[in-house]
């Protein structure tokens, strides 16, 4: 391995350390098949701001009590304990499997650990035992690799009953013990309510959620809502609660302090505009729809709206698209300058803007934010360069202390190369990628690096505040390439790869350029595949950062298009801080 490449990973080790968070799922927010997406949103905004992932998860609502049904039904009412505890865990193997596939799809490198592979132990009775031990070591070693990693809830190993589930509600318990146990001190109980209320709110409207709880409140207040036995590990480990709902910036917190009640919610659902809905616009508007007490979304800017089921929800008219004055304005037409009129005019109504257009971002930049600072309005784009993976993201974190940036920011390149080094003919790699929709019908910005260049502008914006439009950025096109090129770089231990690169120079000013490199293999950016997306940055100190998810696609785009709607979604209506970090103040 060269010495460049040694240090680089070296690098990588000293930016690796990352916070963690731990999350649980219950059945009330799981509880079938289409809340998965859901699930994954919420997952998704916390990778995306920089965090590792412990997902707990429960069964799908009605699989354990169907389980323990069946082997009360096939082994009679004094069957014994110790195996239909064996029957009731697979619910939550089933689930835990299901939550990383979809965040697997999604663009997320996610995984799964069952009980015995991460050497988690209860003691107790069969279907009522309490955690002991795991082995954090093995649930490390995942999480290092991975942006999320998910744990079943509720079931564990037993020395001598070999499977034993926690009691009713134990996915709580799990999930209050991995935090302790892996240090993260703090764990985020998502349920179907957003905290926990002096009264049952479906019962009392005007009921007024706690913005935090002790320990012994909690167990009262909470009626159930946190298994008891939770809150008393989380009460002996002093491990902080968060009970919140899903894309919810408001939390009960439980700890170690005083009780106090929340002001009046304000309930309301947000108008959204969408324009455009192709590949991204129609995953964006299913999971808009998977929210309908959020969102009040419509109408839908298209060319045609007769090709639609709901015709009354589609429009071709972008006037009567934003003639409601929408709260949040989401642009996915493409294209630049109508793109950029219809984003202006938002902007200039206070509105929230969300956009994967990274052409109308790099060329209008000063224009959008000058729109958007005027009347309260924002400006949101993180799809519009990586897709599915954070880059921009990470270079707000880092703000001011980077050096350089590079990479694998082109999904549809990338595919071609990968395709290319099998031996692939272009045109034959070109079909399939517009056939899996990694690629337009005119895929000239991808392969020429116009696609690059932009996403590049927006980067060198971020991380450096310097402007540099795309067309002063050097471009090697992938028309350039000799048709054995890839294949001849595979033969010599190399891996051909569209790079984009920016630097600041030592007088202040910034170089950027995009080319077509040949990378050792054990290059971190040589190991990108197919669509996805890979980014190198290195800051003051020398650590280099990685950030790392797909780059094309519906699914990753639309999720990552999605997490800006939620943030806006959160802006307009937060009346709070996020309580986990205010709560941690309070304890200092």
């Amino acid at each position: 391995m060269s010495s460049a490449v040694e240090e680089k990973g070296e690098a990588l080790g000293q930016a690796a350390a990352k916070r963690l968070c731990v999350l649980k799922f219950g059945s009330s927010v799981l509880g079938r098949e289409e809340d998965y997406p859901k699930v994954v949103e919420e997952i998704y905004r916390h990778v995306r701001d920089g965090e590792k992932v412990v997902a707990v998860v429960s069964a799908l609502a009605g699989e354990t009590d169907r389980l323990l049904e069946q082997a009360r039904r096939v082994g009679g009412e004094v069957a014994p304990a110790a195996l239909v505890a064996r029957v009731a865990r697979v619910g939550e193997l089933h689930s835990a499997a299901l939550l990383a596939l979809a965040l697997s799809k999604a663009g997320l490198r996610a995984s799964t650990l069952d009980p015995h592979e991460m050497g988690l132990v209860a003691d107790g009775s069969p279907l009522d035992s309490n955690l002991v031990s795991v082995d954090s070591e093995a649930v490390w070693s995942r999480i290092d690799v991975n942006d999320v990693v998910v744990l079943p809830g509720f079931i564990a190993d037993h020395a001598e009953h070999g499977v034993v589930t926690l009691g009713r509600g134990g996915t709580d318990l799990s999930a209050v013990f991995f935090a302790d146990r892996l240090d993260a001190h703090r764990v985020r109980l998502i349920k179907d309510v957003d905290g926990v209320y002096e009264e049952d709110p479906a019962k009392n409207p005007n009921a007024l959620r706690y913005s935090y709880l002790n320990y012994t409140e909690a167990e009262h207040a909470s009626s159930g809502l946190i298994q008891a036995k939770a809150i008393h590990a989380a009460d002996e480990w002093d491990v902080l609660i968060e009970v919140a709902s899903l894309g919810s910036a408001e939390a009960t917190t439980v700890a170690r302090f005083p009780a106090k009640k929340a002001r009046p919610a304000r309930p309301e659902r947000l108008k959204v505009a969408l324009l455009g809905c192709g590949s991204v616009g129609a995953g964006v508007l299913e999971l808009l729809r998977g929210q309908p007490d959020l969102f009040d979304v419509g109408p839908v800017l298209v060319r045609d709206p007769s090709g639609h089921d709901e015709p009354g929800l589609f429009t071709d008219s972008l006037e009567q698209a934003v003639a409601s004055d929408p709260d949040i304005l989401v642009e996915l037409v493409g294209g630049v300058d109508l793109a950029r009129d219809a984003m202006h005019h938002a902007l200039l109504q206070g509105a929230q803007v969300v956009t994967a257009n990274k052409a109308a971002v790099a060329k209008h930049w000063d224009s959008l934010h000058a729109a958007a600072a005027r009347n309260g309005g924002a400006l949101r784009f993180s799809a519009a360069v990586g897709g599915g993976a954070p880059i921009l993201e990470a270079l707000r974190r880092l703000e001011g202390r980077v050096v350089s940036v590079e990479g694998v920011m082109n999904g549809t390149c990338n595919y071609l190369l990968s395709r290319l080094a099998e031996g692939w003919s272009f045109d034959e790699a070109l079909a399939k990628a517009q056939e899996l929709g990694f690629a337009e019908a005119d895929p000239s910005a991808d392969v020429d690096g116009h696609d690059a260049a932009d996403k590049l502008s927006v980067l060198v914006r971020e991380a450096f505040d310097v402007a540099l439009l795309p067309k002063w950025i050097d471009k090697h096109s992938l028309r350039d390439l000799v048709p054995e090129a890839a294949a001849e770089a595979l033969e010599s231990g190399e891996v051909l790869k569209q790079v984009g690169s920016c630097r600041v120079r030592p007088d202040g000013s910034v170089e950027a350029e995009v080319r077509i490199v040949a990378l050792p293999r054990e290059h971190p950016l040589a190991q990108t595949r197919d669509e996805e997306n890979r980014f190198l940055v290195t800051d003051v100190d020398g650590n280099v950062h990685d950030v790392f998810g797909k780059g094309a696609g519906r699914w990753p785009t639309a999720t990552a298009v999605f997490a800006d709607i939620m943030d806006a979604q959160r802006a307009l209506l937060v009346r709070e801080p996020l309580l986990g970090q205010d709560a941690e103040k309070m304890r200092a």
